[in-house]
């Protein structure tokens, strides 16, 4: 791998879909990963009473996610081999475009300069295992909006975009392995 950018490989897609779940089997495997920027700050900012919540200030929320998803891009930076991403710098700029709000013009160019794989891995509405809880609290509909606003948004920084199957982790896994070229079989 010749630069950051092709050992970093992002997984997103709307809630319910099954990313954090593979992103967990992926550390198991003995990958290093990251860590969802959007559950996290949903738990920092409910445990302080913060006003950094999409139900609340969706603007500070995405504010957050941004630094949060280029912090986790500088730390990876600090490591050998590949890492995998519960979703990127990108995806704030998707769930901008989702919501309806402005663009800023750090935040596209944050998208531009942090980088990851040229493939991106994104999970599909899966209805099947969707569900919601006190930090998911977006509807079926909405993840499926998500999904579709992502889609764009990364084909439209070039990214190729490799749907993941709706299959059971296991292979989930082998999937994502076979196509980064890290297959250990």
């Amino acid at each position: 791998m010749q630069n950051d950018s092709d050992r970093f490989f992002v997984l997103t897609g709307g809630p319910g879909s099954g990313k954090t779940t593979l992103i967990e089997a992926l550390c198991r495997a003995g990958f290093a990963t990251s860590v969802e920027a959007g559950r996290g700050i949903i738990r920092d900012q409910s445990d302080i009473g913060g006003p950094a919540l999409p139900w609340r200030d969706r603007a500070l929320f995405a504010e957050l996610m941004l630094s949060w998803e280029m912090r986790s891009h500088q730390a990876a930076r600090e490591r050998t081999g590949p890492v995998f991403f519960d979703r990127g710098v990108p995806d704030t700029l998707g769930y901008l475009h989702l919501t309806g709000l402005p663009v800023p013009e750090h935040v596209m160019h944050a998208a531009k300069r942090f980088r990851y794989a040229s493939r991106v891995f994104i999970a599909p509405p899966w209805p099947d295992i969707f569900t919601q809880d006190a930090e998911r609290k977006q509807t079926l509909d909405e993840a499926q909006r998500t999904y579709h606003a992502l889609v764009n948004t990364y084909a439209e920084l070039g990214y190729e975009l490799i749907p993941l199957p709706l299959t059971p982790v296991e292979a989930r896994l082998r999937f994502v392995l076979t196509e980064t070229g890290l297959s250990r079989t």
